[in-house]
């Protein structure tokens, strides 16, 4: 299975009220930054690839950049935990049995993302309080456990390097 978390472009800086945190959109830096990041990755992603998006207008908004169908979900609204977030992947997707795909890409939060990314490669049971920078992205891979390294980082990329 490869996973990749991207993280929501630049929509400003957080505010206190949750709800008016919820509502942040991208700022005109976001969008730019959304798309170099897209183009990065319409030449690279497979056509069966599950997309996933908090359903946050600066989520969906990074994720629309990509012009491909997108699933909202309320599980990785700001909030969810690392684990929430590999749930709702299928990470680490072995079983192919139970219907999982083999490529999905969440658009999500911190500090979920890094805390799926700290768990999906197997650095503690404990997640840990990775940062992922806003408009960036990790492309992670799972082979066979069987492996002495089940899991490899395939790509790190910044919206500077898109």
């Amino acid at each position: 299975m490869e996973l990749i978390l991207w993280r929501h472009a630049d929509a400003g800086d957080s505010v206190t009220d949750p709800q008016d945190d919820l509502e942040r959109r991208l700022t005109d830096r976001g969008r730019r930054q959304a798309a170099r990041v897209a183009r990065w990755l319409q030449s690279r992603l497979p056509e069966r690839c599950l997309v996933l998006s908090s359903p946050a207008p600066r989520a969906r908004e990074t994720a629309d950049a990509l012009a491909h169908k997108v699933l909202l979900d309320e599980r990785l609204l700001p909030g969810a935990t690392g684990a929430d977030v590999l749930a709702v992947a299928g990470w680490p997707g072995q079983d192919a049995k139970e219907g999982r795909h083999r490529h999905v890409l969440i658009v999500g939060h911190q500090p979920s993302l890094g805390e799926a990314f700290s768990l999906a490669l197997g650095a503690a049971q404990v997640p840990q309080r990775w940062t992922v920078r806003k408009g960036s992205l990790v492309w992670l891979v799972s082979r066979s456990p069987d492996l002495e390294s089940p899991v490899f980082l395939r790509a790190a990329i910044g919206p500077d390097l898109a």
